[in-house]
């Protein structure tokens, strides 16, 4: 199923699955599969109760909007949060490494949710039945809000590791391959937090190998 645009996420959609499922329904989503370095991080959310007003995908808001939307959702709803390092993506890539942060967040909520609604056209093995939504963040309120709390929890964390490791502008481009991202890398090299992994991280690696 594809959104409509012009419409907000609602809670039709945990309405009718939980229904189905015979009690609550939250929402997952990620943030941070992409970047260069640091985690992954997901986060499942309940609404048992009316969703905030102005929920959307995390990255059609600004960050006020997300950082405003952050505490009401915690506010409202039942959040649990987790996340994978780029140790774990390294070793077991980073579709699993999702999928395990995924089912940390389900794990982490405060009550064993009934079912999953889930983002995107795959679902990561859970304790309880999933529906997977494409562009689900723009359909489903709960979805959206769990795009937001991962947003925010992540960005946070990429602000703490940019004043641990400074110099690639992290606090900005939240761990991404920007240009100032690459000079920093070609600078400085690699830290810890870097996905060794993917490949232009693979390929300064093997670089400076060879240059050894």
């Amino acid at each position: 199923m594809r959104p409509d645009s012009k419409k907000l996420p609602c809670m039709d959609q945990e309405n009718s699955l939980a229904r189905e499922a015979g009690g609550p329904v939250c929402g997952i989503d990620e943030a941070g599969r992409g970047p260069w370095a640091g985690p992954v991080v997901a986060a499942a959310v309940i609404f048992e109760g009316a969703a905030p007003s102005g929920l959307n995908d995390s990255k059609k808001l600004s960050r006020s909007a997300r950082e405003r939307l952050y505490d009401e959702i915690l506010a409202r709803g039942k959040v649990g949060i987790g996340l994978s390092d780029c140790g774990e993506i390294d070793e077991i890539n980073i579709l699993r490494a999702t999928f395990a942060a995924m089912a940390r967040a389900l794990g982490a909520l405060p009550v064993a949710p009934a079912a999953a609604l889930v983002d995107g056209n795959r679902a990561p093995p859970l304790p309880c039945p999933a529906r997977t939504l494409v562009g689900g963040d723009a359909l489903s309120a709960s979805i959206a809000a769990a795009s937001i709390i991962a947003k925010v929890t992540r960005d946070r964390l990429m602000g703490e590791l940019a004043r641990e490791c400074p110099g690639y502008g992290w606090e900005r481009n939240m761990g991404y391959g920007t240009a100032e991202h690459r000079a920093g890398l070609e600078r400085l090299g690699v830290t810890r937090h870097h996905r060794a992994s993917f490949a232009p991280i693979r390929a300064l690696l093997a670089n400076l190998t060879a240059r050894a």
